[in-house]
């Protein structure tokens, strides 16, 4: 039995076009309708997944509306020679009125009811022409931007139109830099007290460290006087006794 035609309306209908230079994230988009009066599920497929990153890529499509599907192509080294064998699907199905489950929809279906269409990649490179006019089109863009910036906030400042929502918020940015100075300063008086804590330990430690040799060097030479003067002493007493008996 062949499959039903496709009831989603695709934008493009056959390829889709991936401008580079391909250094960077390259994004198509895929616009998705359904003209019907039921709700249409869909699912969007490709033979190279890695390559891309499909949001959304799945989900629901209310009757009368559309979906904006981003495909977007990551970077890789671009090859002029190489032909682009990529393809996509979208896969539709008619959801029915008291869908609870999309997935277990999808796994129950039935080939028959599946519709789907496909289209090719396509990988364009820009000309010198082309990308000289993107340049100059930034650059128009960005110099706009910045002067209409510019021009905006000194007509603010000058005019003094700041609403009072405006000038409450810097008031209470203000403020929290106020408490955020005051605690950075607390916390680097309490890291200069505990320095000097550690300081003062620290010439204590080595204080008691250089007296401790002395002491023990003058008990020493205490000690080495006493045994010399007891000896002395004794030297004494044997010459006087030895002169007794003789």
């Amino acid at each position: 039995m062949a499959r039903p035609e496709q009831v989603l309306l695709l934008e493009p209908q056959h390829e889709l076009k991936f401008r580079g230079p391909f250094t960077d994230v390259v994004t198509s988009s895929l616009k998705l309708a359904n003209p019907t009066d039921r709700n249409v599920c869909f699912k969007v497929k490709t033979t190279a997944p890695r390559r891309y990153c499909v949001r959304p890529n799945s989900g629901v499509i209310e009757a009368g509306t559309s979906v904006n599907v981003s495909v977007m192509l990551q970077p890789f080294d671009y090859d002029p020679n190489e032909k682009s064998k990529h393809k996509f699907m979208v896969q539709s199905l008619m959801a029915p009125p008291d869908m609870t489950d999309m997935e277990g929809l999808w796994k129950e279906a039935k080939p028959e009811e599946l519709m789907d269409s496909k289209l090719r990649c396509v990988f364009e490179m820009p000309t010198e022409n082309e990308k000289t006019h993107d340049m100059d089109t930034s650059k128009m863009i960005s110099s706009s931007f910045l002067k209409s910036d510019s021009s905006s906030l000194s007509m603010k400042m000058g005019s003094g139109s700041l609403d009072d929502g405006e000038v409450k918020r810097i008031m209470e940015e203000c403020r929290r830099l106020q408490v955020e100075v005051q605690r950075l300063r607390e916390e680097n008086k309490q890291i200069r007290q505990e320095d000097d804590c550690l300081r003062m330990r620290k010439n204590t430690v080595m204080a008691a460290q250089h007296s401790t040799p002395t002491s023990v060097t003058v008990k020493e030479e205490g000690l080495s006087i006493r045994v010399i003067a007891v000896i002395v002493l004794f030297f004494v007493i044997g010459v006087t006794v030895g002169k007794l008996f003789l």
